[in-house]
């Protein structure tokens, strides 16, 4: 395999993943991919999404067939980036994980699981691979690694601080360029882009940050109790501006 930085950003759902692909997108080494293991995911397991039938039809679902074509295919740009949800990990072999840089993107799951309850009804821990991010940082540590992670609050109040940071940390030049797009939709985007990807379609850079102010629905209060010690567990490597 040619030599490239394979960067494998490991996200859950509602965390301007996609704004952050958008902006590696951008750099003018990097080719992105979008939810390469999102068939995988639907295929393997009960979970109902938007359009979920679709998108299996689309894609190839055979988990471990995309980790070997896809994720670990021959290089054609210096940078591959690689936007996953953590959950996604479901029934694969993670051995493939030491042959990739990973990065971690996760939010307050106060923030967080609002804002998903309105595209997957009733959702549990599963849904918002945080437990999985939890185990992707213990990997990481395991190997005597520090783990680059980032908060989307902290993206979206800084995002320049953030992405310099987190170029530094994987020995790559920032570049200005990323901190804004074209709106509308990419070449890139995978089929359910229809479902979820209505705001940072409508956007041109990281929109700013802006705290919920209404009260959290009782409904999901044991789910954030559930979600929170995870949550909490990343937060010591989270790259702040």
């Amino acid at each position: 395999m040619a030599e490239c930085l394979r960067l494998n950003m490991w996200s859950g759902p509602r965390n301007v993943s996609t704004a952050l692909m958008y902006a590696f997108r951008q750099r003018s080494d990097t080719k992105v991919f979008d939810e390469p293991l999102y068939g995988h995911y639907l295929s393997v397991t009960d979970v109902r999404h938007p359009g979920d039938d679709e998108v299996i039809a689309s894609m190839n679902c055979n988990g471990e067939e995309v980790v070997q074509t896809v994720l670990l295919a021959e290089c054609d740009t210096p940078v591959r980036f690689y936007k996953n949800m953590a959950h996604h990990l479901t029934h694969l072999n993670r051995d493939f994980l030491n042959n990739m840089t990973n990065l971690l993107l996760t939010r307050d799951p106060k923030e967080m699981l609002p804002s998903l309850a309105q595209n997957i009804p009733n959702p549990t821990l599963r849904d918002t691979g945080l437990k999985e991010q939890t185990e992707i940082m213990q990997h990481i540590l395991s190997n005597n690694q520090r783990p680059i992670i980032l908060d989307a609050k902290y993206l979206l109040q800084n995002p320049e601080s953030v992405l310099r940071q987190t170029c530094e940390h994987l020995n790559i030049p920032f570049e200005p360029r990323m901190l804004s797009w074209d709106k509308g939709p990419k070449t890139e985007d995978g089929i359910w882009a229809k479902h979820w990807y209505h705001n940072v379609h409508n956007s041109t850079g990281f929109a700013p940050y802006k705290p919920k102010t209404s009260p959290f629905p009782q409904e999901l209060e044991l789910l954030l109790a559930e979600c929170t010690p995870y949550y909490e567990a990343l937060l010591p490597y989270v790259i702040r501006p």
